[in-house]
């Protein structure tokens, strides 16, 4: 039993130094290329170096950091091909995704999305940062529980990971928020009234200006991507 307690505290403590680490570099505490060095982690966060490995290796498997030889783990950072590639399959899986869940999801899934709509919309209206991620991750979590396909859900979910270091630069920007909210609001409503073709075809909508928003920041932080031949 006491084995048991002790491998349950280990657990929870990984989960916790990868949520903290998630979140750092979702809100740009972390910065793309940053190198993350075991020593300092665990005297900021208090913790033993097997947790922060742990936390790490999660993190690489998300592909929200890499492990460079020799020099070791740092942020991961994205070219603008690569943010074009992940959109564009996010577009496909997104739209999917809602169509499914309009179709599939019971109406206890459904009002759980609606009470996560309501607490991203107060999220955004108070401008916190991170209300607003929190709530878009448990907004997708309920999506794609409910769409009914097990491999839609774990390709798109690892895509959402890597998408948020692009989104979380452009989400918050003033234009760019609201009319989220709005394309968000929209797809609750397309749901609500069983509207499959409506869901699948706002999503789309709604993954193409998030693109726009979220490339035009790249672009501004990287003037030599403009060069760059588009799709």
């Amino acid at each position: 039993m006491a084995t048991e307690l002790k491998q349950l505290k280990l657990e929870t403590l990984r989960s916790q130094v990868e949520k903290h680490l998630r979140l750092a570099i979702l809100n740009g505490d972390l910065k793309p290329g940053e190198k993350l060095i075991e020593r300092e982690l665990c005297e900021q966060l208090g913790v033993s170096r097997p947790s922060v490995r742990e936390a790490l290796r999660k993190l690489e498997a998300e592909k929200l950091i890499v492990i460079v030889p020799h020099r070791g783990p740092e942020v991961a950072s994205m070219t603008l091909e690569e943010s074009q590639d992940l959109y564009a399959i996010r577009r496909l899986l997104e739209s999917f995704a809602a169509h499914e869940f309009t179709r599939l999801a019971s109406d206890t899934q459904v009002n759980q999305l609606a009470k996560v709509v309501k607490r991203l919309g107060d999220a955004g209206k108070k401008n916190s940062r991170t209300g607003v991620l929190q709530a878009k991750a448990e907004f997708y979590d309920i999506l794609l529980g409910g769409c009914g396909n097990q491999l839609v859900k774990e390709m798109l979910g690892g895509l959402l990971s890597r998408v948020s270091l692009l989104r979380a630069k452009s989400l918050m920007l003033p234009d760019r928020l609201p009319q989220s909210l709005k394309e968000i609001q929209t797809l609750l409503n397309f749901i609500e009234a069983r509207d499959a073709k409506g869901a699948q075809k706002i999503s789309y909508k709604h993954v193409m200006n998030a693109e726009v928003a979220a490339l035009g920041v790249f672009r501004l932080q990287h003037p030599e991507s403009s060069n760059q031949p588009n799709h």
